[in-house]
């Protein structure tokens, strides 16, 4: 049995413990998944507490609904669905965003970002929080976590052709929300002579 095999045996085992009520279980579940729960969360909300209300929030619905998961395997998927859905309630909840800039680093598979600069990020930082939760959370899922439209479908329970067409449209939400912010600095640079 190779090492990923074992692995995945291994959550599959704690899964099924954790639906059985084995809080241990359900805790070394959380711990494994908590890093990469808040990297979704931050990217998403674009805030450190919303983003830790919205991992705290998910789990606490994950352990009470676990009894309810029909397939073992598909636990990933099931509990970033509970983390998204937690994160839209979390940016419906306070909708007033901080008017400070907080430049997040880049990071996750698609490897490092040796040529982006301060700038580039800073604007992409910009352009990304003009988009809803929800753009931002399919943008996240695909950039991010590297899911394809299948996939995204999975978590978000839709179909992948509804996936396809909600990525497309955020695609382009961020490209217009970047063309906004270029335009509105030449406008500025343009006022200041």
């Amino acid at each position: 049995m190779r090492a990923t095999e074992r692995a995945e045996r291994v959550d599959r085992d704690l899964v099924e413990q954790a639906q059985r009520g084995d809080r241990e279980a359900f805790a070394v579940l959380a711990r494994t998944r908590a890093d990469m729960l808040f990297g979704i969360a931050r990217r998403i909300v674009r805030d450190v507490g919303l983003a830790e209300d919205a991992v705290q929030q998910a789990l606490v619905i994950a352990w009470r609904e676990l009894p309810r998961l029909r397939d073992p395997d598909r636990f990933d998927a099931w509990l970033q669905r509970m983390l998204v859905n937690a994160c839209y309630a979390e940016a419906r909840r306070k909708r007033a965003w901080l008017s400070t800039v907080q430049v997040l680093p880049i990071d996750g598979p698609a490897g490092p970002d040796e040529l982006a600069s301060l700038a580039d990020r800073d604007e992409v930082e910009r352009g990304f929080r003009r988009l809803p939760p929800e753009q931002r959370a399919i943008l996240v899922l695909h950039h991010y976590l590297g899911l394809d439209s299948n996939e995204i479908g999975e978590v978000l329970d839709i179909p992948a052709g509804t996936a396809r067409s909600r990525l497309h449209h955020a695609h382009r939400a961020m490209r217009a929300a970047l063309d906004a912010d270029r335009r509105l600095a030449g406008a500025a640079g343009g006022n200041a002579s």
